[in-house]
């Protein structure tokens, strides 16, 4: 019931969703590290999982309760109502409506326990509740199962027909048949041989791009009622509609993105294809006055990044995008538009379905992942790592060929190294790549002897910079160290 009224009310208003949106909200970074490290990208689904396990568990306590103190067992199902519509009304843009799914779930599961309950207590005429009559007692245990299988059955039905209709919405419709406007210059082009065998695809495919964010269900957004708004410490303060933004002359970049919680070699990173109108044009109109170093980006459901403004009007392309990969910005990327900047990590840089662009000083602000222990301004650290061969890989003797990617977005790569144990460093071979704002493949011939071997990999970049051995988690702004695989030869 509650997911079904969700689809009125909001997505985020569904109790499920609004209580794991508040845990997102509130967990700490060491947890929601942690997390990420586990699971990955399936991060959320598996909060998701483990928010459903605890809610099952909670409604088999309830359940026990019932049978003895019936009073207690409705004050829980009031609690978990009252729970769901407290959470539900703290997400971002909820009005009264967001109360209803919890408090009208909470309701019908009133009537419906009741209804199981006085299933599972039925006793045959002029016999005891003790020693009930053997075959009525196997007839009744047959008619509560049944009973319970069709509440099972109604509440799972309309819990996936409400996800399904949620996921149908006006956004989802609106993105089938955008058409994407023509570009106003020439696309780029990959240079041939900017492939390497073994390594990941050098354009990501979407279906396989990375995805951190903390919306547990992606926002559906209608572009017939998207604005953009920029404003703050702007001279010209401006709105743009989704029609005015079409209108606006667009560029195919690409770019590669990566989130700071990557591990060295992980692979919280991919490279896409961006349709997008320039931010600088936008920021020019808008005008930013003396002292406005942070863009804050806000999403439709209030995420926030700050970005210097310096770097958004530097010249690199970062854009207002609303394409990728040649088809509209997928839901789950920040359809209708998101923000892409060269050469920063995407908690500061890649706001998700954003609606506005605040101009502000970083001394004055303070975006969501700042107070919880993370650096204000975080350009990409010159990283590399070896995609094949993969750890714990055997290798017959012989040459092998050792490749993977590198990346030091808007400075580019210059050198890429290997090293097999302690031996010395060799120069591997560069790959070509469409620009300084991309990866870059590389391989390298290494002459294989039996024995188990340690390869290890280190980049340079255009700066001179060569990455450090000194290990550092993600936190507070990028991993580093050297990636390093254990190969077996035979």
């Amino acid at each position: 019931m509650a997911e079904l009224l969700a689809v009125f009310a909001g997505a985020r208003s569904a109790p499920l969703v609004a209580v794991g949106g508040v845990v997102v909200d509130h967990v700490p970074a060491a947890v929601k590290d942690f997390g990420v490290a586990v699971f990955g990208v399936h991060d959320k689904t598996a909060l998701l999982s483990g928010t459903a396990i605890l809610l099952g568990l909670y409604a088999y306590g309830i359940g026990v309760l019932a049978r003895r103190r019936w009073p207690v067992a409705i004050g829980g199902i009031v609690l978990f109502g009252v729970v769901g519509a407290v959470a539900a009304l703290t997400r971002p843009g909820a009005g009264p409506g967001a109360v209803v799914p919890s408090l009208a779930g909470a309701a019908l599961a009133v009537p419906v326990l009741r209804h199981l309950l006085r299933l599972a207590d039925e006793t045959p005429p002029g016999t005891s509740a003790s020693r009930p009559d053997s075959s009525y007692a196997v007839e009744s245990r047959r008619r509560f199962v049944r009973q319970l299988g069709i509440v099972a059955a109604v509440a799972a039905g309309g819990g996936l027909a409400g996800r399904w209709l949620t996921a149908r919405g006006a956004a989802t419709s609106a993105r089938d048949e955008l058409r994407l406007p023509a570009t106003s210059e020439p696309p780029p082009v990959v240079p041939d041989g900017a492939q390497v065998e073994g390594a990941v695809p050098y354009v990501t495919p979407n279906s396989d791009f990375y995805r951190i964010d903390t919306a547990l269900v992606s926002p559906l957004v209608d572009p017939a009622s998207w604005t953009l708004r920029i404003h703050g410490m702007v001279r010209n303060p401006i709105t743009i509609t989704w029609d005015e933004l079409l209108k606006r002359p667009m560029v195919e970049r690409y770019v590669t993105l990566a989130c700071v919680s990557n591990e060295v070699g992980g692979d919280l990173i991919g490279n896409a294809r961006w349709l997008g109108t320039p931010i600088k044009a936008l920021l020019d109109e808008a005008d930013p006055l003396p002292g406005a170093d942070q863009a804050v980006q806000r999403s439709v459901d209030g995420w926030t990044c700050g970005t210097p403004t310096a770097v958004l009007r530097d010249g690199r392309d970062a854009l207002l995008a609303i394409g990728m990969n040649g088809e509209p910005l997928p839901v789950g990327h920040g359809f209708p538009a998101r923000m892409i900047v060269p050469g920063l990590y995407g908690y500061v840089s890649a706001c998700k379905w954003i609606t506005e662009i605040e101009l502000t000083r970083f001394a004055d602000f303070d975006a969501y992942w700042v107070p919880r222990g993370w650096a204000a301004q975080a350009p990409i650290k010159t990283q590399s790592r070896i995609d094949t061969p993969r750890d714990g890989a055997s290798r017959k003797s012989g040459q092998v060929v050792v490749a993977g990617v590198a990346w030091a977005q808007h400075r580019g790569i210059a050198k890429v190294e290997v090293q097999v144990d302690d031996g010395p460093w060799e120069v591997a071979s560069l790959a070509p790549a469409v620009s300084d704002d991309t990866w870059r493949q590389w391989s390298h011939g290494w002459a294989a002897e039996p024995g188990e071997h340690v390869l290890r990999v280190r980049a340079t970049d255009l700066d001179g910079y060569t990455q450090t051995s000194e290990p550092a988690d993600p936190a507070p702004d990028g991993a580093t160290g050297w990636h390093e695989v254990t190969v077996s030869v035979g």
